[in-house]
This record gives C-alpha cells, structure tokens and sequence, in this order.
C-alpha cells in the first residue's frame, strides 16, 4: 500500500509557530537581560602585555601593593599551559582598580612593559 503526499493529513503543529522562532525569541531576550548584569562596577581590569613566565600568584602580588585582590585570572593556552600574555584582575574596591590603573598601567613587570585597563563590557 503506498500513500502519496495528497492522501495524508496535515499535522496539527504546522499551523503554530515553528520552534526555531521561540528559541531565537529566548535567547535574545537572555542575551539583554545577561547584558544588563554584566555591568562593570569599575573594580575589573583587563591586563596586557604580560610574559610567559608570570604566574597568578606574582600578578596578585604585584596588584596586592596598589590595594586588596580578590581574584585573578591569568588566561593560559589550553595545550600548552603557557601564559597568553594577558589577565583579568579584580580589586576589591573601585579606588584600589583606579589606584593600579594610574600606577601599574606602563609598567614593568618580568622585562615587559604592561597595559592595565578597566574591562569594558559590550
């Protein structure tokens, strides 16, 4: 027994809206409100120009002297474990961030001259 197109029944879903049109209409409405979570209290900054040989314990060193470091995070090469050359510090108060900003950005650390920028969120 064969059964041509015309012979069988419309599926009930088709009349609704497809699945693909929800889902994009989450996710965007998940990416506004995640934006506007991720606002910079101004106490995260965005650090470049780093060696390879710094570790997270002479980053947090280093940014401890300009005020109180709450968390470091030194991006590393997935394979390799090397430094890529870049961090992410945050300081507990918004004066010890703007502190390391003015004092730290152009500096030497390891032989390199490093930047220390506030992180800017898009």
């Amino acid at each position: 027994m064969s059964y041509s197109r015309e012979t069988r029944s419309v599926s009930p879903a088709r009349g609704r809206r497809s699945r693909s049109l929800s889902r994009s209409r989450r996710s965007r409405s998940r990416s506004r409100s995640r934006s506007q979570d991720a606002s910079n209290p101004g106490n995260n900054l965005y650090v470049t120009g780093l060696s390879t040989r710094v570790t997270t314990a002479d980053l947090e060193k280093y940014f401890g002297n300009e005020g109180k470091v709450v968390e470091c995070h030194l991006v590393t090469d997935p394979r390799t474990r090397e430094s890529r050359g870049f961090a992410f510090v945050t300081m507990e108060t918004v004066e010890g961030a703007e502190r390391c900003i003015k004092y730290l950005n152009r500096s030497v650390l390891e032989g390199r001259l490093i930047t220390v920028e506030k992180v800017l969120y898009v």
